[in-house]
């Protein structure tokens, strides 16, 4: 790779920063990462990642990902125990999207992208020791960013003030790009504003999520290895039972809209009552508990549109949650933080930082655009959600809809489905004409079937 500078500064080592920073090990001299806290030595929870104790899934595209940026990666925490799915028996898993229960037994046709189930402290730990391993890349803990550092034009982002949290001395780091990776609470709209730029448009699509989560122990294999429950018309509520390494599992139940679960696992049992199936509940019901009950509220998913800005600084890019965070049910961060990173690597590759904030938000907002449709979209199904609804939306949810009712019933469409989900394939292979071809001739043989059924008491001749 061309180096295009000598010094890169990540700000947050968030799974968005982790990966930005090994992007940019390829293209600058050294890369300094900042983050507040001491990471833990192993895959133990931090305090800067609240919502790392409740249930992660990486998705399909975004594994590829990141055993692309470190290669092996994916086989080194299938050997340290991550739970891997990877023959495509959708026996060992049970979906349900809108009220509509995928395909409970067959076999995939491509088992290219196989999942991986483990917790987030777990997946960040190895993502970490990876970056170590970098031999350009150091990681500065223990530090606060103070604020960002604009050359007297403020045309151009130079640098970043930090202070240490042990000692509250200050310090400036120089270098020829920052990239802010601190979440939702990104200091950068407010620079902007300071510096004499238009802050962002923000959308919003206001979910009020509420999950509570408890991590525990199961006796036996009474259930299959990832269960997802979400949402369906009339319930806003929904749940997830993961399988994790070393045995263990995350049992999360959620609700939008004010519909918030207990912070006990006998309530969160009765909140989910009415939807779970029944050996998911059971299995729930015998699991040994493992540490205490915990909760996280999500307000609204929201998108920071740098994207749309006319002027914008130079030496300064933004990514993972800083732009855009998701309502959590659908697992999206971590895969779209992901993408964000290929998309700095190809804007560095392809232009230097000839124009880089511009192109680079551009080309993140194309994968963002995808994620942002399939979350708030599903969560605009719901009348009560606040949002704006276009037309495109309605009809997808309606087709959306279609869809997931032959998903039911026939593996290939399940599979399809499941491929756009985890990010594998283009929205765009669901309008294709074969596809729609499958669909239609799937319900077709469905209706016949149903319709050569015996009505009940009838005998048949």
């Amino acid at each position: 790779m061309a180096i295009v500078g000598d010094h890169a500064i990540v700000l947050g080592a968030s799974m968005s920063g982790l990966l930005a920073a090994r992007v940019l090990s390829e293209f600058y001299r050294t890369v300094t990462v900042v983050e507040r806290d001491v990471p833990p030595e192993g895959p133990l929870n931090r305090r800067g990642v609240p919502q790392g104790r409740h249930v992660h899934a990486l998705l399909g595209r975004g594994g590829q990902v990141i055993d692309e940026l470190f290669p092996g990666f994916l086989r080194e925490l299938a050997d340290d125990g991550a739970v891997t799915l990877d023959d495509g028996d959708f026996s060992k898993i049970y979906i349900s999207f809108g009220g509509h229960v995928l395909a409970r037994s067959g076999f995939a046709q491509r088992t290219d992208a196989p999942m991986y189930l483990s917790s987030r402290p777990f997946l960040e730990y190895h993502v970490r020791c990876r970056l170590r391993a970098v031999p350009n890349v150091t990681i500065l803990d223990g530090h606060d960013v103070v604020d960002l550092i604009a050359t007297p034009d403020r045309a151009r982002v130079a640098g970043v003030l930090v202070a240490s949290r042990a000692g509250d001395s200050e310090r400036r780091l120089t270098g020829d790009l920052i990239v802010d990776a601190m979440g939702r609470g990104s200091r950068t709209p407010a620079f902007l504003a300071g510096a004499g730029y238009e802050r962002p448009v923000e959308d919003h699509v206001v979910v009020r999520t509420t999950y509570a989560s408890q991590l525990m122990r199961i006796p036996s294999a009474t259930v299959e290895r990832m269960v997802v429950i979400g949402a369906a018309p009339g319930r806003p509520r929904g749940l997830f039972l993961s399988s994790y390494e070393n045995d263990q599992w995350m049992f999360t139940v959620w609700g939008m809209l004010g519909n918030e679960p207990p912070g006990e696992l006998a309530g969160m049992l009765d909140f989910a009552a009415d939807y779970a199936p029944a050996h998911v509940l059971a299995a729930a019901r015998a699991g040994t508990p493992l540490g205490e009950v915990v909760r996280h509220r999500m307000p609204s998913s929201q998108w920071r549109r740098y994207d749309k800005l006319r002027r914008f600084p130079d030496g300064l890019v933004v990514c993972g949650d800083a732009i855009c965070s998701f309502n959590p049910v659908y697992g999206q961060g971590m895969t779209v933080a992901a993408l964000d990173a290929l998309a700095l690597r190809e804007c560095l590759r392809s232009g230097g930082l000839n124009d880089l904030p511009r192109r680079y938000f551009r080309k993140a907002a194309k994968s963002i655009a995808v994620a942002w449709q399939m979350a708030a979209g599903n969560d605009l199904a719901f009348p009560e959600v606040e949002g704006r609804r276009s037309i495109a939306t309605r009809v997808a949810n309606r087709c959306s809809d279609w869809v997931l009712g032959v998903c039911s019933y026939d593996i290939v469409v399940a599979e399809k489905f499941f491929r756009v989900n985890n990010f594998l394939d283009s929205p765009l292979r669901l309008a294709h004409p074969a596809f729609i071809f499958r669909l239609a001739t799937a319900k077709l043989r469905r209706r016949r079937r149903d319709e050569l059924l015996p009505v009940a008491g009838q005998k048949v001749a």
